[in-house]
């Protein structure tokens, strides 16, 4: 699937999703929320999509945050739809079951960083910066930026960044936690690509039942996370992967998942 608002690529297991705005920095606006939304969707339902690639258009940006026009004349109560719209997207990633890489190719600031933050894997151009800077136009971060933000970097560092709205470059953001991995600006793409060539060979119903096991059980009390843990575990037992897995391991061989 492609349109002019996101250019999808699927090539052996690797959807590359690229937001398509880069003379308004691939600002977020409803059309590249819809876009979003179902890309990801066509991405969830394709056997053949093992791993995603989300990144923007361009040289400056990732997603250099929400489109400040569609939020100034907002009242409360079409305030609360606007992010609900936006929250939807995000944990329609978190969730989707296949590792999602966002390549932060330039500014992931406000919406942008909270699309990094839903991401599985975040890679950061040497060139990136990352940030919530909603507090400066008199707001606050809408699209789980307070939670996963906090829940990714610990409460303190993400109060700082948070209240002074002052965004990090891509080495600080590496040393707080917030990215996996610094790359060179013009090696980005390719590092992406390594990675989510890498993943797609994986094991996919492994990769989901971690997803599941993590997203479903780190907030819990450890016991309790254990058990969603153990719930996962035993799921995955029944698999033809699982068998394929330790068989090849036997065998000395390279393993070939199905994804059943």
């Amino acid at each position: 699937m492609s349109d002019s608002t996101v250019i999808a690529r699927t090539d052996s297991g690797v959807t590359t999703l690229t937001i398509n705005r880069p003379a308004k920095l691939n600002a977020l606006n409803a059309d590249v929320i819809d876009a979003l939304e179902r890309a990801f969707e066509q991405a969830a339902a394709d056997p053949d999509t093992r791993v995603v690639v989300l990144t923007g258009a361009g040289e400056k940006a990732f997603v250099a945050g929400a489109d400040i026009g569609e939020l100034q004349n907002l009242g409360p109560d079409e305030a609360r739809q606007f992010v609900s719209r936006g929250n939807a997207l995000m944990s329609r990633i978190e969730s989707l079951g296949k590792p999602v890489i966002a390549a932060i190719n330039g500014f992931a600031l406000g919406g942008g960083c909270e699309l990094a933050l839903a991401c599985t894997l975040r890679l950061a151009s040497d060139r990136a910066l990352l940030g919530l800077p909603e507090v400066k136009l008199g707001l606050i971060p809408g699209y789980g930026g307070t939670q996963r933000l906090s829940r990714l970097v610990g409460r303190g560092r993400a109060l700082g960044m948070m209240l002074t709205g002052e965004p990090v470059k891509a080495q600080k953001a590496l040393d707080m936690g917030l990215v996996n991995e610094v790359v060179a600006a013009e090696t980005l793409a390719e590092r992406a690509a390594v990675l989510a060539g890498q993943l797609a060979v994986g094991a996919p119903l492994a990769m989901r039942a971690i997803l599941e096991s993590v997203h479903g059980g780190v907030d819990l009390e450890l016991e309790a996370g254990i058990a969603v843990e153990t719930a996962c575990f035993a799921a995955i037992c029944g698999s033809d992967d699982m068998r394929e897995g330790t068989t090849a391991f036997l065998e000395k061989r390279a393993a070939k998942f199905r994804g059943r």
